[in-house]
């Protein structure tokens, strides 16, 4: 099981690959997350068109009432809901692009916390995808989210140099 932010969801559904990521994984999120997808819809970029996509594909996402609220400087609402989420049903991945939440996103949930480019990795792992394609989608990623030179874009590219 896997719980997915709002801004993972953004970034498959940037490179067309939140269809093969529903199929894949058994995705949950919270209510906070689509307000903020419907929020972010509401704008005419990338952005906006990709957290559409994400809401047109909710019938394949189990998207969860979280009581309370967990919220810090670093950790957003939707973040924060999807970390209560964690500890509410067994969830194994907390999937996020928030590379200054991350860290304390790791404390406060058991479950690993990484960036949606693992799923790029989980794919070749499960021969979804090839290597060549996850890495062009990676590129394509970092093109579309703003990520070329950023510490968010050298993590991802990381992932397939272990």
């Amino acid at each position: 099981m896997i719980a997915a932010d709002t801004s993972a969801l953004i970034s498959l559904a940037t490179v067309d690959l939140l269809d093969t990521f529903l199929t894949e994984f058994d995705v949950h999120t919270t209510e906070k997350v689509v307000e903020e997808l419907e929020a972010t819809g509401e704008y005419d970029d990338t952005h906006g068109e990709a957290s559409e996509t994400v809401l047109d594909h909710l019938n394949q996402i189990t998207v969860h009432q979280v009581k309370g609220e967990f919220e810090s400087s670093r950790i957003d609402q939707g973040e924060g809901t999807c970390a209560l989420l964690t500890k509410a049903i067994n969830v194994e991945f907390l999937i996020t692009d928030d590379l200054h939440a991350l860290p304390e996103l790791q404390t406060v949930t058991d479950a690993q916390v990484a960036i949606s480019p693992i799923v790029l990795k989980a794919l070749v792992k499960r021969e979804v995808l090839e290597q060549e394609q996850a890495l062009n989608k990676l590129n394509e990623l970092a093109e579309q989210r703003d990520w070329l030179g950023a510490p968010i874009y050298r993590r991802a590219q990381n992932l397939f140099n272990r």
